[in-house]
């Protein structure tokens, strides 16, 4: 049923005092709240049977002061499936269905902790709050604000945490240009890896010509290991429609679409439900807040192609065309969905705007560096130990992320790259670890900021092989428009395949060298444009690796097989047959205490007898 102004801000009044020991955690209630991470990992890993778990036995007992609620991600993906009890913010890690007796025991009706299930710190300190882990301490979150909060499927958990206030402040406080001029003054640039600033594209799209205008939602999120938007429309997916309306208000747009893959189920069900309530609510539709705006979104689907992540290809697809770019110009916003002004960014980029809006250009402006405000949302994976969702402010370093944040590299190796920006980005090298995370400052060092994907290496990655991944990845997915990306990224591939295999000569690095700036100079979009950056960046750091690969027919990461050797050094081996009890192939010969030889024509280069050697007489 549509609700009036004093409606919903009778809402907002009741279940603030209702959800109050979410975010106090010195609440003065008796009620609990159960949080139970409900995002696609936590999901896979038997989160609802969890939930729906807790609530049985909650009935069964007839405990009348508990609530179970589903929430969005918590960010730490690693620890999962993960559970929150609230007020006191005891967090629970790795949880299983088996294991919701116990908890609902001992920690709800005996007032202990479940010491077995805490969460563990990387050096195995029991962590007894959220907050209390090294993971969240340098992360400030504005576009995760609600996640792990609030139930992503309940509007009024929404509007309880100030959701709808800034829309409800545009409406009936401020004209257009008012709210294009802070979104301006805050700084805010686009999230979707361009980094265009966020006021200006709609000042553009505000002053262009038409008699029909859309705001459209880019969340084909496509970059191999990227999650952060995914994440958000799970988690709080208000936010992103509240967003959306703010901006058509702005541009004079009535109607939106948001372009999510299918392959986000989670994601998709939570806007639908999202929508349909923002609907029943009057926020969407006619005279919304009653003012004479007038504004509904529509969700469209995508088949998860790449190239849907270039707006103008994403743009083709929602008419029901092929998703290929455009030539440019004309720019969406002169001439962009069905030939009329459009507005398009993505999810991160919508989810700071009300934010903004409620505590001002000023309060945003602080957050960050010169030239890059405010906070990035990072899907942190890879060689790292806490992989997850972080979001922190520009100008963090990698090394804060990498070491603070994500508690370094497994089993105590080194660091040696990290790749941003995916396909489209460039790997970082451990002399700049202390590279501060802003646009300028990854461009400069030949990487890009992109939507988001870190992907950490330890000093067992081989880097042409890494570049060879991208690249394996750019060529499935390049639409084949135009001939620079789709047959020069292919003989790109076919040269790295070359090296990688034992076969590739010295010139094979100059001919990279030379494809890649002509495929740069040459493609019709940004993704033909920043195809071969992997490959680039790669060079750039590890060109010996590549030389090791071309003239030594050596890859000393073993990741290239082809020329990969692995050897007993027969001075060090003490004959304890450790490495011939774990060989899967039977590679390796010896009796007894005799020291051990491999066999190089059966031996698979897998590794296994390189971690399970304990005097280190195995080496490549």
């Amino acid at each position: 049923m549509k609700k009036t102004l004093e409606e919903i801000h009778k809402i907002r009044e009741e279940k603030k005092k209702e959800l109050d020991l979410r975010i106090n955690t010195k609440a003065d209630t008796r009620e609990k709240h159960i949080l139970v991470c409900h995002g696609t990992g936590c999901t896979s890993s038997k989160s609802p049977e969890i939930l729906n778990c807790f609530r049985k036995i909650i009935e069964e007992k007839n405990i009348s002061n508990v609530r179970v609620i589903k929430t969005g991600c918590f960010g730490l993906c690693a620890k999962g499936p993960i559970v929150i009890i609230r007020p006191e913010d005891t967090f629970y890690a790795m949880v299983k269905p088996e294991d919701c007796e116990e908890i609902i025991q001992t920690h709800i009706i005996e007032g202990k902790k479940v010491e077995r299930l805490l969460c563990k710190d990387i050096d195995g300190r029991k962590v007894n709050r959220l907050d209390d882990l090294n993971f969240y301490k340098k992360q400030k979150r504005i576009a995760l604000k609600n996640c792990g909060v609030i139930n992503p499927e309940d509007i009024a958990e929404y509007i309880a945490f100030d959701g709808y206030q800034a829309l409800e402040k545009v409406l009936t406080k401020m004209t257009r240009q008012e709210v294009i001029d802070i979104i301006k003054d805050s700084g805010l640039r686009g999230r979707g890896g361009a980094g265009f600033p966020t006021g200006q594209k709609w000042e553009l799209t505000k002053k262009s010509e038409g008699n029909q205008k859309y705001v459209v939602c880019n969340a084909d999120e496509g970059d191999p290991g990227a999650f952060m938007d995914r994440s958000i429309l799970e988690g709080d997916p208000h936010s992103v429609l509240e967003a959306m309306a703010i901006a058509a208000y702005c541009i004079g747009a009535n109607k939106g679409f948001i372009y999510v893959r299918a392959e986000y189920p989670i994601a998709v069900k939570r806007l639908e439900i999202a929508i349909n309530q923002a609907r029943d609510y009057g926020i969407f539709g006619d005279n919304i807040f009653g003012t004479d705006f007038n504004f509904d979104i529509e969700i469209r689907l995508g088949a998860g192609a790449f190239v849907c992540g270039e707006e103008t290809a994403l743009l083709e697809s929602i008419e029901g065309k092929r998703g290929q770019p455009r030539v440019k110009p004309p720019y969406p916003a002169t001439a962009g969905l069905w030939g009329k002004p459009t507005l398009i960014n993505n999810v991160e980029t919508y989810a700071n705007i009300s934010q903004i809006i409620l505590n001002g250009s000023k309060w945003f402006s602080s957050i960050g560096t010169e030239n890059s405000k405010g906070t990035k949302v990072f899907a942190l994976g890879g060689n790292v130990n806490n992989i997850g969702l972080v979001e922190v402010p520009m100008g963090t370093t990698l090394r804060e992320i990498v070491y603070d944040i994500g508690g370094g590299i497994p089993n105590g190796r080194d660091f040696k790259a990290a790749q941003t920006g995916g396909p489209s980005g460039g790997c970082i090298p451990k002399e700049h670890l202390d590279t501060p995370i802003d646009y300028e400052s990854l461009k400069e060092i030949g990487s890009m900021m992109g939507s988001g994907g870190l992907i950490v290496m330890d000093d067992t990655k081989c880097m042409v092989s890494l570049a060879k991944f991208y690249l394996e990845f750019t060529v499935s997915e390049s639409c084949g428009k135009c001939t620079p990306c789709r047959i020069g990224t292919k003989r790109m591939l076919e040269i790295l395949e070359k090296l990688c295999s034992g076969k590739g000569e010295e010139l094979d690095i100059y001919k990279l060298e030379k494809l890649a700036v002509n495929i740069q100079k040459s493609s019709i979009c940004g993704l033909g444009q920043s195809a071969p950056n992997p490959v680039i960046s790669t060079l750039k750091y590890f060109r010996e690796e590549f030389r090791q690969h071309a003239l030594g027919k050596e890859c000393k990461a073993l990741e290239c097989k082809a020329m990969s050797k692995i050897t007993i050094n027969q001075e060090t081996c003490k004959g304890c047959g450790l490495c011939q009890k774990h060989c899967p192939v039977d590679a390796i010969k010896g009796e007894g205490r005799e020291k051990r030889i491999i066999d190089q024509n059966k031996c698979i280069k897998c590794g296994t007898c390189l971690t399970n050697c304990p005097f280190k007489a195995i080496g490549k």
